[in-house]
């Protein structure tokens, strides 16, 4: 390292800061300041020669953390995000959403406060589009091989991206009415601004990636045709069977998913036509005591967005118990900790009530008006209603945020005739093949419910898998093997 001893002269870590909730409230903007490259570099000189970097496992795509964070500190800035981005398609979209088990994993967390990995990297890839350093790299060589990706997330991009590259014609298919999944529609503004996912799909495009949205598959274009059509096709449509919650009055209107709500609110700041007379969307939180039913990332997005819509009142409901202040013991070091996080969202406000669990909906016309909840304890692995907590809680907007069960069978996957797992994945094997020759699987179709960094690197791994399948070698890396144990 360039300063070995910085982790001894800077032992405090240090972000950038979010803007004051008043302020952030009023729009729609990332809610971090900028944050200068100085005090940057001081942090990554934080970095130790730990001898065995541990990083290194916490991170699912073997960024080289070490080295630059090394970079960042000697000012050589184009270096560092060369060696970023030979391991990370997409660090703009990591650096901003991942949880980050690099950190937790970080060597110097064990006794202090861990290296400002995460803020690092998004610094150099900012800076190396600022610097207009980020420019299409071109295949050297034409395969004449046609590859179909199916869904337009960060493991279909990263698969495109690197079957691009290795000189494959790519098409992206997407049944949305823009390129992006869950980064384009699931994720809030204030968590990412559109403008990163829009600047990558140019270079992407520049490099002969080709993006086909409005097309269903399975419907709009057969599986026959996507089997004539293309040498190989990559499945990448994401775990978007959402978990429902089917109570008394579950009918009831006023009552959506996390991911019927959500694309509204990021379809208005991309300024579609989709608002009333009053510059409303179809479903809003302005002015209705909400309920979030979940307490994990999705439920804290549909918070921050209820504050955005104006929200007369949110409450934020978690079945589990309240995570203690610091590492449980449960989840010692480098494990990903259990611990109590606060997001921008709940610094915004709303109140998070922990070990409830909702038995009934009521309502009045139709309309949810209110549900009926008690409070929960655990004993022998199972939830147990806690006697005389009942209680009855007004609500005319319910979301539910409790995570999804697996991708869609219906459609795709049942004309394909792929095998499932006994959890209802696609199953596949080391090269990420289905049980269909000449057909691959990335990311949460067939991993489930996981972290973006998983999917870009199960992506980058599937690529190789489909490169090796129509040229008989490969040269692209492949991170992982499907068998890898999610971190969380």
């Amino acid at each position: 390292m360039a300063d070995p001893r910085g982790f001894l002269k800077h032992t405090s870590r240090e972000l950038p800061k979010r803007r004051p909730v008043d302020l952030r409230l009023k729009d729609w903007k990332e809610v971090y300041e900028d944050f200068a490259h100085e005090p940057l570099q001081t942090q990554a000189s934080r970095c130790m020669d730990c001898g065995i970097p541990f990083c290194h496992n916490g991170c699912p795509l073997g960024n080289l953390i070490p080295e630059w964070n090394d970079l960042v500190y000697r000012d050589r800035w184009r270096d560092a995000i060369e060696r970023l981005h030979a391991t990370n398609n997409f660090p703009e979209f990591t650096g901003r959403l991942c949880p980050a088990p690099c950190e937790a994993a970080c060597v110097l967390g064990i006794n202090q406060d861990p290296v400002t990995i995460k803020q690092v990297e998004v610094e150099i890839i900012d800076h190396a589009f600022d610097q207009g350093w980020v420019v299409p790299k071109m295949p050297d060589v034409q395969t004449g091989k046609k590859v179909a990706v199916v869904g337009s997330g960060p493991a279909g991009l990263a698969a495109a991206q690197q079957l691009t590259r290795a000189g494959h014609t790519v098409t992206v298919f997407e049944r949305a009415d823009r390129i992006g999944g869950l980064l384009r529609y699931g994720i809030p503004e204030f968590k990412m601004e559109k403008r990163h996912i829009d600047r990558r799909l140019e270079q992407m495009a520049a490099e002969g990636t080709q993006f086909r949205p409005n097309t269903n598959v399975g419907v709009d274009i057969t599986v026959a045709q996507l089997r004539l059509n293309y040498d190989a096709v990559v499945l990448a449509g994401g775990a978007t069977a959402w978990r429902d919650l089917p109570i008394p009055g579950r009918e009831l209107d006023g009552i959506h998913q996390a991911m019927e709500f959500l694309p509204w609110a990021n379809r208005v700041q991309l300024g579609d036509p989709v608002v009333d007379e009053n510059g409303q969307p179809p479903i809003t939180a302005k002015d209705k005591h909400v309920v979030i039913i979940g307490g994990g990332d999705t439920g804290a997005d549909c918070l921050g967005t209820s504050h955005r819509q104006g929200a007369a009142s949110i409450h934020q409901f978690e079945i589990m118990p309240r995570p203690p202040e610091t590492r449980a013991d449960s989840t010692p070091w480098p494990t990903y900790p259990l611990m109590f996080r606060v997001s921008s969202a709940h610094e915004e406000g709303g109140e998070r009530v922990f070990s409830v669990n909702t038995e009934e909906f009521i309502g009045e016309n139709g309309h949810v008006t209110a549900l009926r909840a008690h409070e929960v304890k655990m004993n022998a692995g199972k939830f147990e209603k806690v006697e005389g907590t009942d209680f009855e809680l007004k609500a005319d907007l319910v979301l539910l945020a409790m995570g999804f069960v697996g991708p869609e069978r219906e459609g795709l996957l049942d004309k394909l005739g792929v095998e499932l797992t006994d959890r209802g994945n696609v199953k596949r094997d080391d090269n990420f093949q289905t049980s269909v020759p000449g057909v691959f699987v990335a990311g949460d179709m067939g991993r489930g419910q996981s972290l973006i960094v998983w999917a870009i690197a199960e992506g980058r791994a599937a690529a190789a898998g489909v490169d090796r399948y129509l040229m008989g070698r490969s040269a692209l890396p492949a991170p992982i093997k499907p068998t890898a144990a999610p971190q969380r």
